[in-house]
């Protein structure tokens, strides 16, 4: 496809929303059209599928309905808004894309993690980022910047701690076995320190596209 794919993962608090929308105005400025947008969501059907996902008891779904929730979540976000936007040489920035199923459902809630990407390959294929940005945090910060946000959106938040760990050894292992698409930034820093990590990360993965 002509555009770019940029993805951003990292467990809960990790500043992830912050980084995004700041990228999103320093390649607008460059004069680039960007696309931003969210997983579970970013189209309509979607969003409705974000809704029971992310708001309700943590014990709402078990591991393997939450698979399934985001990966029909996940199809109707890539046909509907990111393969249009990609086929139009546009640059899609995504908040969370399947690394965050892999990490959640997989290392988090312990599903074999070769059925999800079957999964995975049944329902989109072989299509992959072209760059995903691993803001890594502290489990104590990103659990008390999430503690503070608020809202309804609560639902992984309230996920035991060895949950976040097991989630924190699922991001990093996932970094360690795709090291060229993969990236790691250390998110405990200034947020000004973080984007700059970002946008020469971005810059670079520009270069190579071409």
């Amino acid at each position: 496809m002509a555009g770019l794919f940029i993805t951003f993962e990292g467990g809960e608090g990790a500043g992830k929303s912050t980084q995004v929308k700041r990228l999103g105005d320093y390649l607008s400025a460059a004069g680039r059209q960007v696309v931003l947008t969210r997983e579970p969501g970013g189209a309509p059907g979607a969003e409705a599928i974000r809704k029971l996902l992310v708001e309700g008891a943590a014990s709402r779904w078990d591991g393997v309905t939450e698979a399934l929730l985001h990966t029909a979540a996940r199809r109707d976000h890539l046909v509907k808004t990111v393969w249009p936007a990609l086929e139009a040489g546009k640059i899609v920035i995504s908040d969370r894309f399947v690394d965050s199923t892999t990490a959640y459902q997989g290392y988090g809630h312990g599903l074999d993690v070769a059925m999800l990407e079957m999964l995975y390959k049944a329902a989109i294929g072989t299509f992959r980022p072209d760059l995903t940005l691993i803001i890594d945090v502290p489990l104590d910060i990103g659990l008390a910047r999430a503690g503070a946000r608020g809202g309804v959106e609560n639902r992984y938040e309230n996920m035991d701690r060895k949950f976040h760990e097991r989630l924190r050894d699922g991001f990093l292992t996932i970094a360690k076995l795709e090291p060229a698409r993969c990236k790691v930034i250390d998110g405990a820093r200034d947020a000004d320190q973080v984007q700059a990590d970002v946008r020469a990360a971005v810059d670079g993965a520009l270069k190579r596209h071409g």
